[in-house]
Parts: structure tokens; sequence; C-alpha cells
């Protein structure tokens, strides 16, 4: 993929979410009486992985304080492109929400030469939600106690080692490409449609080492079914602190990921701006921090919905260049 490509898509990616925050600005009516029914919050992943967990830690005060339910609803595939298509070609009216984590809004649109939905105007930031990295993951019986090993068996057995994410185009295939390029393996990738197929596999053997999110092998690893090699991001997490960071083990790579809630392009600035700060809020509440934390995220700085968009722009730099020493495209 061409670097001019590549900055193209990433323009575009920072564009959408500017052009979409002036569409919600210029939306101003029918949010009187919102909501006056149920809110349907899309879950760009899998039922039962991290993403269904946080997005039901958020969902349920949030219904609670709008005395209206929010509805979890997963659509796994395509690293989130389905749900995400689900949400950009809803009604902007408060009642479609999108729960997604950030591979999902930053890789994307970068790598995938046609998207389903208007990556420019039809997707609109609301608000974060925690903030992590992600695991590198081994099955016990390759012996791998850390990324040095892995990579020097990677070495002597070119082609042999497979790895596994959750989709293509996830973060977890882009990280995992960046070290292959790093340091020059030959590790064919398999691919996932959702986090807790994957995680079955690892446990049961059938691959060997994956990327998955910062925290559906939690519980497998403390009961010593699975072993992390390292964690990603810019310091080591909650629930993972004995867990050495690549960064720390030679390969840097700090970029911390995140879950992130949208909107449809035209919903009413002041529905993002209440749903923007109820949201923050119950992340601040003690118990919704300590669950974040007990799933290994920290509550991220309470972010206005424009500040939140610019700091995914600054993420979109970030993933834009690992994309373009990997030259990852979807084939």
């Amino acid at each position: 993929m061409s670097d001019t490509l590549i900055n193209r898509r990433t323009m575009l990616l920072g564009s959408m979410f500017m052009g979409a925050g002036v569409q919600a600005l210029a939306s101003t009516g029918g949010a009187g009486d919102w909501p006056s029914r149920p809110i349907r919050l899309v879950l760009a992943g899998s039922a039962g992985a991290g993403g269904d967990i946080f997005a039901r830690l958020i969902a349920t005060p949030l219904g609670k304080v709008l005395k209206q339910p929010v509805v979890v609803d997963a659509k796994p595939g395509a690293n989130g492109l389905i749900a995400c298509d689900t949400v950009a070609k809803s009604a902007g009216d408060g009642y479609t929400l999108l729960f997604a984590p950030s591979s999902s809004i930053l890789i994307n649109p970068v790598i995938h030469p046609k998207m389903p939905y208007n990556a420019e105007k039809d997707l609109v930031p609301v608000t974060q939600v925690g903030a992590a990295g992600i695991l590198l993951m081994t099955n016990p019986n390759t012996g791998f106690k850390n990324l040095a090993d892995m990579v020097a068996y990677a070495k002597k057995n070119p082609g042999k080692l497979a790895y596994g994410s959750w989709g293509t185009g996830s973060s977890g295939h882009l990280a995992m490409e960046g070290i292959k390029a790093h340091y020059g393996l030959d590790m064919p990738h398999v691919p996932y449609k959702t986090l807790m197929s994957e995680v079955t596999d690892l446990i049961g053997n059938n691959i060997s080492v994956a990327f998955t999110d910062i925290a559906s092998p939690v519980q497998h690893m403390r009961s010593g079914k699975l072993v992390a090699l390292g964690q990603t991001g810019s310091q080591r997490w909650p629930a993972t602190q004995d867990v050495p960071t690549l960064a720390e083990q030679g390969y840097k790579f700090e970029a911390d990921g995140w879950y992130g809630v949208f909107a449809p392009a035209g919903t009413p600035q002041e529905i993002i701006d209440r749903l923007n700060t109820e949201i923050n809020r119950i992340q601040k509440t003690d118990e919704v921090r300590a669950q974040i934390e007990s799933q290994n995220m920290v509550v991220p700085p309470a972010r206005t919905a424009k500040q939140f968009a610019a700091s995914i722009q600054k993420d979109a730099a970030i993933w834009q260049g690992l994309a373009k020493v990997t030259d990852l495209k979807d084939k």
C-alpha cells in the first residue's frame, strides 16, 4: 500500500470526526423528550468478551440515569465493520449508539480499500471508555515465557509458528505484523471472527500464540491455562502488573487502546453532550472505576466529545505509522 494512499485515508479518518462533529452541532432539533424509549448500544465485538463486559458496565448505570433501558446488541465480525456500518446507517436520533474498540475506529479506514460506510461523516465521537493495551498470549505447552522466547523459536522455525488475532485489521493483527517486521519473522496469521473463539483455541492449543484484548484471558492466566508473554501500552495494567510491557522487553510499542461510544451523524448536539457527561461521570464512580480496573483497564481523563475526537486523530497517526511499516491491507 502506498504512503500516499495511507496518508489520504488517515486524513479522511481525521476529517470524519471533524466533519461529523460539525454535522452534530448543526442538528439541534428533536432532543427535547429524549429518551422516550429504550436505547440500543451496538457492540463491535462478541458477547462475553472484554468489549461486552465494558459495554454492560456503562449500559446499566446509564439506563438508570436516563430512565430508559440501554440494551447491548453484540455484532461481531470483520474487526467491527459490521457493527460500525449498522450504526453509521442508523437514524441520528439518539436511540442507536456504537460501542467499539479503538482498532475498529482507527485501523479499518486505513487498511480497507472500500468501506461500507462513509468514514468522513457517518459517525460522531461521544466519549472514551477505559484505556489499556492488548496481551500477547501463549499456551503453556509452548514453553515460552516472554517475547524473546517466541522470537527465538520463530527465527529457528520460519513459517511454523502461526499466530492468532481477533480479525484482519485488528490492533492485535497490526501489532504482531509490527513485531514480525522488526525481528524479521515468518509467522502466518490466523484471523478469528471473535475473541472468544480465539481464546478457546489458545486454551485448546489449536493455536500457539495470539494477541488478545486486555481482559478476556486474565482468568485463564490465573488458572494456569494461558501464559502472558507481554502487554502493549504505556504502562503495566491493573490486573497484569507482573507482566512486562513489550517496551520493557526491547520492542517499543506504547500506543494505548480504548473503547469508545459513537453516534450516527446528525445526532443532536444536546444528546451528544448529555451522553458524554453521564458516561464520564459513571466511569468516575468508585463502583464502576473498581470494575473497570478489575477488567485490567484504567479510567481515562474526562474529555468532551470534541476533545475525544482530537485524541482519535492523534492515535490515528500512530497506527498509520505502523501500517506503513507492515504494509498491512485487506487482501
